[in-house]
C-alpha cells in the first residue's frame, strides 16, 4: 500500500508515509547543483535519525487500463532529502500532501518559495528560478518579490547574475566568489580581459566587495577616458608602469605637472610595491655601471645610491635563494647563544 494512517487528523497539512519509489521529481525544481559530499553526509544523518522534516508533494491519480486508479506523487520541495533518503536505502519517507496545488505555475512558485525561505538555493539556481517565473508566467520583478517576501531590487540583482560569463558563474557556484563580488564583476562585462584579472585579484588578494567596486569603477572610468583625447604616450607609460609594478597605475596630467596614481589593496601590497620600486632602481644602477663608461664622480654617486639601498633593504642585495638565507640567519643567531660559550 502507498500510505499508512496519518500521524494527525486528516487535513491538507497532515503527515503521511509514502513509498520513496512512488515520488517523482518536480520538473520545475529550481535547484540545479547538488553537492555529492553534502548529500552523503545528509544520508548518514537520515540513516541514524530519519527524515526530520517532511517532504512536500502533490497527489496525482492516474487511470489504469483495468479501470482502476494508480496513485502517484510529485515532489514540490525536498529534493535533497529525497535523494539522501534513497542513498540511505529508506523505503518510505514522511510527506505533506498539498491537494490544492495543480498548475505548473503553482508548483514552481511553491518550490521557489520553500527553497528561498530556507536559503537552500545557490545564487545562480535562485536567479534561474526567478527568470523562469518572469519568462514563463509573465511575472514582474515586483510580483516575484511580493511572492517571496523580498524587494524588487533583490530579485532584479539576482537575475542579473545570469549575464556573467560561464567561468565566473562556475566560481560563484563553487563558493570561491561571493554574490556581491559577482555583481561587481558585471560592471566589466564589456571588458572581458580586465574582468578576468579582477576576478583573480579578488580571489588571490581576498578583496572586499568595496575594494573590488572601487577597482571596477576605475577601470570603467579608464574606458571612458581612453575614448577621449588622452595622449597615446601617456597610455603607453601607464601600461609600462603597471607591468613593472604588477598593479594598476594611472597618470593624470594637468597644465603643470600631474599625478601618478598607484593602486594597492592592503598594507602588504603597498610594501611589496615599494620594494619593487627600490629593487628596480638598484638593478638599473648596477646595469648602468656594468655596461657604461662613467666618470669617477658619477660612479661614486651611483655607488652611494646602491649602498644606501643596501643599508635600508639588505635582502635586496642578497642573491642567494630564500631557503639558504633563512638557514644562514638561523645559523648566525645560533652562533651567539650562551651554550656556545665555555667558562
Amino acid at each position: 500500500m502507498t500510505i499508512e494512517p496519518p500521524i494527525e487528523k486528516p487535513h491538507h497539512d497532515s503527515i503521511f508515509w509514502v513509498e520513496v519509489e512512488r515520488i517523482k521529481p518536480n520538473p520545475y525544481q529550481p535547484r540545479r547543483e547538488f553537492d555529492e559530499g553534502a548529500l552523503k553526509e545528509l544520508s548518514e544523518s537520515i540513516r541514524q535519525y530519519g527524515v526530520l522534516q517532511p517532504l512536500t508533494v502533490t497527489r496525482r491519480e492516474i487511470p489504469r487500463e483495468d479501470g482502476g486508479l494508480m496513485v502517484e506523487y510529485e515532489l514540490i520541495a525536498g529534493e535533497r532529502r529525497l535523494r539522501a533518503s534513497r542513498l540511505a536505502s529508506l523505503s518510505m519517507v514522511p510527506v505533506i500532501i498539498r491537494t490544492e496545488t495543480h498548475t505548473d505555475q503553482e508548483k514552481l512558485e511553491l518550490a521557489i518559495i520553500e527553497n528561498v525561505q530556507r536559503e537552500d538555493l545557490n545564487p545562480l539556481d535562485r536567479a534561474r528560478a526567478f527568470d523562469q517565473l518572469a519568462r514563463e508566467f509573465n511575472f514582474t520583478m515586483a510580483d516575484i518579490g511580493r511572492k517571496i517576501g523580498k524587494s524588487r531590487e533583490y530579485v532584479a540583482n539576482s537575475v542579473r547574475l545570469l549575464g556573467l560569463p560561464d567561468h565566473i558563474q562556475n566560481e560563484l557556484v563553487a563558493g570561491r566568489l561571493t554574490e556581491g563580488h559577482s555583481r561587481t564583476l558585471l560592471m566589466l562585462n564589456d571588458r572581458p580581459e580586465e574582468q578576468v584579472v579582477l576576478m583573480k585579484e579578488i580571489m588571490l588578494k581576498r578583496l572586499t566587495v568595496r575594494e573590488a567596486e572601487l577597482i571596477a569603477r576605475r577601470i570603467a572610468h579608464d574606458k571612458i577616458r581612453k575614448k577621449g583625447t588622452v595622449n597615446p604616450e601617456i597610455i603607453e607609460l601607464e601600461k609600462e608602469f603597471s607591468s613593472k609594478l604588477g598593479t594598476r597605475v594611472t597618470i593624470e596630467p594637468s597644465s603643470v605637472g600631474g599625478k601618478l596614481v598607484i593602486s594597492y589593496f592592503s598594507p602588504d601590497d603597498l610594501k611589496s610595491i615599494l620594494e619593487m620600486i627600490q629593487l628596480t632602481a638598484t638593478e638599473d644602477a648596477l646595469s648602468f655601471l656594468a655596461g657604461a663608461s662613467v666618470s669617477q664622480k658619477d660612479a661614486a654617486d651611483i655607488n652611494a645610491v646602491v649602498e644606501a639601498a643596501a643599508v635600508e633593504n639588505p635582502e635586496l642585495m642578497d642573491d642567494r635563494p630564500q631557503v639558504e638565507r633563512d638557514y644562514s640567519s638561523a645559523e648566525d643567531a645560533d652562533l651567539y647563544t650562551i651554550r656556545n660559550f665555555t667558562l
